[in-house]
């Protein structure tokens, strides 16, 4: 008589966050907005990590200006000086690795990750997006929203996948896209909600309560 097996799980338990005190690396291109509201974050005792590095692709980037401001570790890298994106990133991995990195935070750095560099820290790096994901990926999306007529838009955090937005979501937040909004104005009351969920989405990593079953992510309790 044979064995009938359970069915398979549809959606295995593939990473549950660290419950730890953690390093925290920022990745920015611009002014770095969101690391500042992460870093307050930190600062007030909200979240139970410290910034380790704060790293741009522009060495006159006003995100790392601010960093060194508030006396945080900065590095920045010219990508010009590298012969491909690969070894660029795998550059970016060796700083991380040697800094024993816990969390890579993207906080508007405006370069595509490789594979190989999500590869390296899988379940270990996050991005916010300025739209409801899966809607709008890519670029120019509030513009992208106010075109397509939508209703509401929105931020995302996720984890960082090979496929540009396209890792598991772990916040949202929704804002109504007005009849006259602009893409300034709409990107403005967007950029409110994004300084509210990033550091909560880092608290909660830091406190052991992300779980991905499958593409999905569980906060909890």
């Amino acid at each position: 008589m044979s064995e009938v097996l359970p069915p398979a799980d549809p959606n295995p338990v593939l990473f549950r966050s660290p419950r730890k005190r953690g390093r925290v690396m920022v990745m920015l291109s611009g002014r770095g907005s969101n690391f500042l509201a992460i870093h307050d974050a930190m600062r007030a005792g909200a979240i139970d990590a410290d910034i380790a590095l704060v790293f741009s692709n522009k060495a006159d980037g006003p995100g790392l200006a601010a960093a060194r401001e508030r006396g945080l570790a900065t590095q920045s890298l010219d990508p010009k000086l590298f012969p491909d994106k690969p070894a660029y990133d795998a550059e970016i991995v060796r700083t991380a690795r040697e800094r024993d990195i816990d969390l890579i935070v993207l906080a508007g750095y405006m370069k595509i990750v490789t594979p190989g560099f999500c590869d390296a820290f899988p379940y270990r790096i996050v991005n916010i997006h300025p739209a409801l994901l899966p809607s709008f990926p890519g670029l120019h999306v509030q513009q992208r929203a106010i075109d397509w007529g939508v209703r509401w838009s929105g931020c995302t955090t996720h984890f960082v996948a090979a496929e540009v937005d396209a890792g598991p979501i772990i916040l949202q937040a929704a804002v109504p896209v007005l009849q006259d909004d602009t893409e300034e104005s709409l990107a403005a009351r967007i950029l409110v909600e994004e300084h509210r969920i990033y550091p909560e989405t880092v608290r909660l990593y830091f406190q052991g309560r992300l779980e991905v079953r499958g593409r999905r992510v569980v906060i909890l309790d």
